[in-house]
C-alpha cells in the first residue's frame, strides 16, 4: 500500500507488480522460516505450559498454522484495489470452516485429533483463500500482468523505483511483531508462572474480548487504503486528520455494543465460551476489555503514521510500550496473582495508546509525509 498506492495513481502497472511479486516471494519466505522455527522451538515450550501426553504430539505439525499470517500481499493487493466486500468475505473463512469442521467432528466422534486438524486446516485455507481471491481480482482487473515472472529480472529496479523500500519493510515488520507480541507473551508468562490451569482462564477471557478490537482491525486496513491514496494524491495535515479522526469514531462506535454486551454479562460469556469450569475468568474478562476499548484508536493512528512513512515512529511506541511495560508483568502475576494480568493488561494499553497518539498528533501536524531517505528519529 505504501509504494503501491503512488505506483497506481501514475497509471505504472509494470512498476506495481514488480513490487507485488517482490513482496510475495519476501513474505513466503519469511512465513516457511517461521514455520522452522516454530517446529523447533515447540516442543521445547510446550511441556513447560502443560502440554503433555498425546497434545505434544500436535505441537510440530501444528506449527503449520503460521502459514495463516502469509497473505498480506493479496490483502494490500484488494485493498489497494478497494476490494474491501472481498476483505469482509474473508473474514468469514476460518470460522465459517471451523463451524462446519467442528460439526462434522462431533457427529463423527473423532474427539481431540479431529479437531485438531480442522483448527489446522482452517487456519492454512485463510491463508490460501486470500491468495486465490487476490489472483482472481489480478485476472480480472490486469489480465495482461505477469504475475509469475522471475524475481532476478525485478530485483535491479525495485530498490531504485521504491526509496527506502527494504528499511520500510523492516520498521513495518517489526511494528506489527511489537504490536502483536504483548497479548502473547502475557498468555505465555501466565502458563510459565501460574500454570496451564490459569493460562487457560486468561485464553478464555483474552477471547471473550477480542470481538471488540476486530470492527477496529477491519477499519484500519480501510483506513489505510484512503490513507495512502489521500498522501498520494497531495492530502496532508488537516484533511488526514479528518479522516483519521472520523475513522477512529466509527471504530468506537461500531465496538460499543459489543463492549455493553461484554461488560454486563461477562460471566455468561466466558461460561459459553469454555463452560462453567471458566466461569472465574469473567472477573478477568473486564480488566481485559479495558485494555481493548483503551486500544481501539491503536490500528488507526499506527495505519495513519505508515502511510505517512512513519513506520519507525508506529514501531517505536510500540517498542518503548513494550520495554517499560512487559518487565512489569511478571511482577503483577507474582503480587496479584491472575488478576495482575488485566491490571497489567490496562496499564499497557493507556501507554501504547498514549505513545501513538503523541506521534500521530506530531507528524500529521507537520502536513508532510516523510521522506524514505531520511534518518529515523
Amino acid at each position: 500500500m505504501r509504494y503501491g498506492a503512488p505506483a497506481l495513481a501514475e497509471g505504472d502497472r509494470a512498476r506495481l507488480w514488480r513490487l507485488m511479486r517482490f513482496t510475495a516471494l519476501v513474505e513466503i519466505g519469511a512465513g516457511l522460516l517461521a514455520v522452522a522455527v516454530g517446529m523447533a522451538l515447540a516442543p521445547v515450550i510446550a511441556p513447560r505450559l502443560g502440554i503433555s501426553g498425546a497434545a505434544l504430539d500436535y505441537v510440530v505439525p501444528y506449527s503449520l498454522a503460521i502459514l495463516m499470517t502469509v497473505r498480506t500481499t493479496p490483502a494490500g493487493y484488494l485493498q489497494l484495489l478497494r476490494k474491501f466486500k472481498l476483505l469482509g468475505l474473508h473474514h468469514a473463512v476460518m470460522p465459517t470452516c471451523r463451524l462446519i469442521g467442528a460439526l462434522f467432528v462431533t457427529a463423527l466422534g473423532f474427539g481431540l485429533t479431529g479437531f485438531i486438524v480442522v483448527w489446522l486446516l482452517s487456519s492454512i485455507a485463510e491463508s490460501v483463500s486470500l491468495w486465490i481471491m487476490g489472483w482472481w481480482v489480478a485476472r480480472t482487473h490486469d489480465p495482461d500482468a505477469s504475475l509469475f515472472a522471475t524475481i532476478s529480472a525485478d530485483a535491479p529496479g525495485i530498490r531504485a523505483e521504491n526509496p527506502g523500500l527494504f528499511r520500510f519493510m523492516a520498521f513495518a515488520n517489526a511494528d506489527t511483531t511489537f504490536a502483536e507480541l504483548s497479548p502473547r507473551i502475557a498468555l505465555l508468562a501466565v502458563g510459565w508462572m501460574l500454570g496451564p490451569a490459569a493460562a487457560g482462564l486468561f485464553s478464555i477471557a483474552q477471547r471473550a474480548t477480542v470481538i471488540i478490537a476486530q470492527p477496529a482491525q477491519i477499519l484500519a486496513q480501510a483506513a489505510y487504503t484512503e490513507f495512502a491514496h489521500l498522501i498520494a494524491s497531495g492530502g496532508r495535515g488537516s484533511s488526514l486528520r479528518k479522516a483519521l479522526f472520523g475513522s477512529i469514531g466509527l471504530s468506537m462506535l461500531a465496538a460499543l455494543p459489543f463492549v455493553a454486551l461484554i461488560a454486563y454479562f461477562s460471566r455468561e460469556v466466558v461460561v459459553v465460551l469454555g463452560g462453567e469450569a471458566f466461569a472465574g475468568a469473567a472477573g478477568l474478562t473486564i480488566w481485559l476489555l479495558g485494555g481493548r476499548m483503551i486500544m481501539l484508536p491503536a490500528p488507526q493512528l499506527s495505519s495513519a503514521l505508515i502511510a505517512l512513512g512513519h513506520a519507525g515512529s508506529s514501531m517505536s511506541a510500540n517498542i518503548v510500550s513494550s520495554l517499560v511495560a512487559l518487565p512489569l508483568l511478571p511482577l503483577a502475576l507474582h503480587h496479584y496473582g491472575l488478576i495482575g494480568s488485566g491490571y497489567f493488561a490496562v496499564f499497557e494499553s493507556a501507554l501504547a495508546l498514549a505513545a501513538l497518539l503523541v506521534l500521530c498528533l506530531r507528524m500529521t501536524a507537520s502536513g508532510m509525509p516523510r521522506t524514505e531517505l531520511q534518518p529515523i528519529e
